[in-house]
């Protein structure tokens, strides 16, 4: 039998981008100003998701 992925509490796979997404989707989005996840992080993540070879 396979093994479930984690979920956290929305549902979701354990993963900052689905995390994102599951929160925008229940409207429970923070401002920019209030965000959890500084810029650079961000960016360096944005960075990595075309690189998939």
């Amino acid at each position: 039998m396979a093994k479930k992925a984690k979920t956290n509490k929305l549902g979701v796979k354990n993963s900052l981008v689905k995390n994102i997404n599951a929160r925008k989707k229940k409207n429970k989005s923070r401002p920019k100003g209030k965000s959890t996840v500084s810029r650079k992080n961000y960016k360096n993540m944005e960075d990595n998701w075309k690189k998939k070879d």
